[in-house]
């Protein structure tokens, strides 16, 4: 009997440490995967488009296949090249963390250059003057590579972001922590995408037929929301993809030898956190800070938008195809 008791009392150990295990990988993977917050919304806020102009019934399997597209990026060729790099050349990680802190200060600025009608985007679905397939099986298989491939973009920016932001540990943590970001993440993000895409057809349904004055008046609201939640998701996304790419470079710049910048953002911020009342320091601290992350994002984004445009996006389309961006 005794022995039994000391087997269940190892089997119980055992459990203990699996069980906190798991809360470190979800703990770690939870911080993680705030830190790419910039990508993560900028990835939500592009894959609604990609179902525009589809009926209805292939909206959500479209959003699928995007989906285990996205998963696939991630777990079969992000992870992999991922801990690779973290166990046998660390030093890479910042310099690719950087660059997908430029490409995210990129794409911000020129979102905002668009939105105040400077030049054109990227983001559109095929070159001005292509044909448009009339195939819709066509259609919809050349739009779900398209996102794909510009998934896989937005993944390795997340992916890398994720693996930075892992505190140093062993090889099957690491692996665990960002499979468990390339899960949270996909699923988050496609299904507020499934969401967001069938909310305005949830609300035409409760208009039309919802029983109660009530709810069919609640069906017209979330109709007429929707552009306006749409218009806020892409201001939000373009503003945290300035200030998550903006630090991202600043705080590159400071590991390799260069934290004056740096410094000078935190000197400041601190000094007008610091003058506001004692119980906003902190937060007036946070926003100064990010706000200047922002600022310097969008400098710096406005810089290499001409090079993007002009030398980028051509060897993109030369690679993968005029249609492909």
């Amino acid at each position: 009997m005794s022995g039994l008791l000391a087997l269940l009392d190892d089997v119980a150990s055992i459990a203990k440490v699996a069980a906190a295990s798991v809360d470190d990988v979800i703990g770690q993977a939870a911080k993680a995967g705030a830190k790419a917050a910039g990508a993560v919304i900028d990835d939500a806020a592009v894959t609604p488009k990609y179902v525009q102009g589809f009926s209805a019934d292939r909206e959500l399997p479209i959003i699928w296949r995007i989906a285990k597209g996205s998963m696939i990026n991630k777990l079969v060729y992000l992870l992999p090249v991922g801990l690779l790099l973290s166990n046998f050349a660390p030093w890479l990680i910042t310099p690719l963390l950087m660059l997908g802190g430029c490409y995210l200060c990129f794409e911000g600025a020129e979102k905002v250059a668009h939105a105040l009608g400077f030049g054109g985007h990227h983001h559109a679905a095929h070159v001005e003057g292509d044909p448009e397939p009339q195939d819709p099986a066509h259609l919809e298989e050349q739009k779900a590579a398209g996102a794909i491939k510009t998934d896989f973009i937005l993944s390795a920016e997340i992916m890398t972001i994720a693996l930075a932001a892992i505190p140093p540990s062993n090889f099957w943590m690491e692996t665990a922590t960002l499979a468990a970001v390339a899960v949270m993440i996909t699923v988050a993000v496609y299904g507020s995408v499934a969401l967001i895409v069938k909310a305005d057809d949830a609300g035409l349904a409760l208009a039309k037929n919802g029983r109660l004055g009530i709810t069919r008046s609640l069906g017209r609201g979330l109709v007429k929301a929707m552009p306006g939640v749409m218009w806020t998701l892409t201001v939000v996304g373009t503003a945290a993809m300035l200030w998550v790419g903006g630090s991202i470079v600043i705080h590159g710049m400071e590991v390799l030898g260069a934290g004056w910048l740096g410094h000078s953002i935190h000197d400041l911020s601190y000094a007008i956190g610091h003058a506001l009342p004692q119980a906003l320091a902190g937060f007036g601290e946070w926003v100064a800070k990010a706000v200047m992350d922002g600022v310097f994002g969008v400098f710096l984004g406005l810089l290499l938008i001409p090079v993007g445009e002009k030398l980028v996006a051509p060897l993109w389309q030369r690679a993968f195809g005029a249609g492909h961006h």
